[in-house]
């Protein structure tokens, strides 16, 4: 990594931002012969091949190539160009190059159903869009031009406008990516040349330790969090890999390949990494976990911390290696542009719960009742943020961004409460608590509850049944049953599932289910990113009991 006279040239430089990180680094005089990027082998260069790793110089290159192209297509400051693909690597090459011309790329998930990509890409007001073979079609007729990276040759690297690079303002926005579209159509968010790095040059400004050596970032590639990880760990001169696949195997596979220090993921990843048969591949490079978006599970958390060594400092103020890594669970969101919280583990850690931790010291939170004024601690109500990497607002959407607006903070959609020492807890997205005759069943702590306390349980999913026309959520006035899912890792299941977990639940004076049902992996539905789809299991319960009664 770069030292600290490297630093702290970094924090003293006005300019840098999001939407020129590599120029920069090509100022500050780093070698261009130093290999920088290593990819998956999913993204195609100019020169027809696939290469494994990039160094400085083949990277500026590739952007300056890139660039060239979209001025050939007209692409100016302050246009926006849809990128719809399935490869990391495109992604980022797509970042940097749209910007370095002050356009803005809008990037969309692969997974998305191809016409939620087509509408979401045409609301965001794009001149054209880059994709892949297997997508054209859905884009095609749709905006200006429609191309895939076989369309994009060396030659176009001549064709750059004599202004290039861009000069960014720090109010310029560098990026439009999408929520997880778990209600439907994703919301369009955008950073800017300040918000989306703020935090990072935060933390550079601080020490960041030696288990930043080596990063692998599992994060969709879509998402603005793994441009914002690729660009940290460019400015500390650490090699990184973008992986394409969020599949806990082939993180894993990467993790034995690429041998990082730190893994950067979503806590669907780690879920499934922790359920892993973890004897087959060797992961003892490992120092340091980095979890983003929802809040990770404590089970999990325990497996993986178990994995790999980290430095820590010991009574004679000395660093030493120990055995077990540390993971640190963080709760955001694509508008928050990074983690506001963070909650550090390590093996034996106690600090479970759905404990969230403290807000990073460079934001704020606060649990807000319905007329915007913090809340006592321990009294449950909505989780609102302020800080400087949230984004300005919804694409084109002002009305929703305003909605969810109260009391000066930003509300993140979940249900939380505060202990007396600060801490933040969380507890559920308020539309996927259900309100029952017995009281509230909070779906995600509970779930939390039952993972902790039942080792024979691979996963599970608390939802609700309701009758038609009822709302019982935290914003419904009605009651529904809530149901809890639960997937075996082939445990021997007991005789009453529903007593079983009723059992536990009361045992921490937690709100009874109205019953246990036994769910396989091919039940679970989960959105673009991972997250399950509460919406959709809702329905699935439904099915599974109709299933169970014969039906």
């Amino acid at each position: 990594m770069i030292s600290k006279q490297e630093r702290a040239r970094i924090a003293a430089d006005t300019e840098l931002g999001a939407g020129n990180v590599l120029h920069r680094i090509k100022e500050y005089g780093r070698p261009l012969d130093e290999p920088v990027l290593w990819t998956d082998g999913t993204w195609q260069a100019p020169d027809g091949s696939y290469p494994e790793v990039l160094t400085l110089g083949e990277l500026y290159e590739a952007v300056e190539t890139y660039a060239g192209f979209y001025a050939s297509k007209g692409i100016k400051p302050r246009d926006v160009v849809g990128v719809l693909t399935a490869s990391s690597t495109e992604f980022a090459i797509n970042f940097m190059a749209v910007n370095s011309l002050g356009a803005i790329p809008s990037f969309a998930n692969a997974k998305l159903r191809p016409e939620i990509a087509r509408e979401y890409i045409r609301r965001q007001g794009a001149s054209g869009a880059i994709t892949d073979a297997e997508r054209h079609e859905t884009l095609s007729g749709e905006l200006g031009f429609v191309v895939t990276a076989e369309d994009v040759k060396p030659a176009h690297r001549e064709q750059l406008p004599a202004s290039w690079p861009y000069r960014h303002d720090k109010t310029d926005p560098i990026i439009i990516s999408h929520s997880s579209g778990t209600t439907g159509m994703p919301k369009a968010v955008p950073h800017t040349h300040e918000t989306l790095l703020y935090a990072q040059l935060h933390r550079l400004k601080l020490s960041v330790g030696g288990s930043m050596g080596r990063l692998l970032v599992a994060l969709p590639g879509n998402h603005n969090a793994a441009m914002s990880v690729m660009m940290f760990g460019l400015l500390l001169g650490s090699p990184v890999m973008l992986l394409s696949s969020q599949r806990g195997e082939d993180v894993l596979d990467a993790v034995q390949e690429f041998k990082p220090t730190t893994v950067f993921g979503f806590s669907g990843t780690y879920a499934q990494m922790a359920t892993a048969d973890l004897s087959k591949w060797d992961t003892s490079s490992i120092e340091a976990y980095y979890n983003t978006g929802d809040a990770a599970h404590e089970a999990h958390i325990r497996v993986l911390v178990g994995l790999g060594s980290h430095e820590e400092v010991g009574p004679d103020l000395k660093p030493r290696r120990v055995p077990g890594s540390v993971f640190t669970d963080g709760l955001g969101s694509s508008e928050t542009g990074y983690s506001i919280f963070h909650n550090g583990h390590r093996p034996g850690s106690a600090s479970f719960g759905r404990c969230i931790g403290k807000p990073m010291s460079f934001a704020q939170a606060a649990v807000l009742g319905e007329d915007g004024r913090p809340m006592p601690a321990g009294e449950v109500g909505r989780l609102g943020v302020k800080s400087p990497t949230l984004t300005p607002g919804y694409w084109n959407d002002t009305i929703t961004w305003h909605r969810l607006r109260l009391g000066g903070y930003w509300l993140t959609g979940d249900l939380a409460y505060q202990d007396a020492e600060g801490n933040f807890y969380h507890l559920d997205r308020a539309p996927d608590a259900i309100r029952t005759r017995e009281g509230i069943v909070f779906s995600t702590r509970t779930e939390e509850l039952l993972l902790a306390n039942l080792p024979e349980l691979v996963d599970c999913t608390v939802t609700a049944i309701v009758e038609d026309g009822v709302r019982a959520d935290w914003d419904g006035d009605g009651v529904g049953d809530a149901y809890a899912l639960l997937q075996f890792a082939g445990a021997e299941e007991p005789a009453d599932l529903t007593a079983w977990v009723n059992d536990v639940l009361a045992r921490h004076g937690f709100p009874p289910i109205t019953r246990a049902l036994r769910m396989d992996y091919t039940d679970v539905s989960v959105g673009v990113t991972g997250k399950v789809l509460k919406r959709v299991m809702r329905e699935r319960a439904r099915e599974l009991v109709a299933r169970a009664e014969g039906l």
